[in-house]
């Protein structure tokens, strides 16, 4: 059964990849899988439907929508 996650630990895992720039190093730091905080901020994006992040296999960067969403989240 999966487990829905509240708005408040999703912004932070956020915030927390946006600050680490991989979602790799950010799972790390908080003590997460990888898939796990990749769901986490697939599921953010679901919620906010709008793609925050652009990945590709070398690059993490906010898209526009999400650089205002972290200057908020902060």
């Amino acid at each position: 059964m999966s487990k829905s996650l509240d708005r408040l630990t999703l912004l932070e895992t956020f915030v927390r990849i946006a600050d680490a720039g991989s979602i790799s190093a950010a799972a790390r730091d908080l003590g997460l899988s990888q898939p796990s905080a990749s769901r986490q901020l697939a599921e953010l994006e679901s919620r906010f439907k709008t793609q925050l992040m652009r990945r590709t296999t070398h690059d993490l960067s906010l898209t526009a929508a999400g650089a205002e969403l972290l200057a908020d989240a902060r």
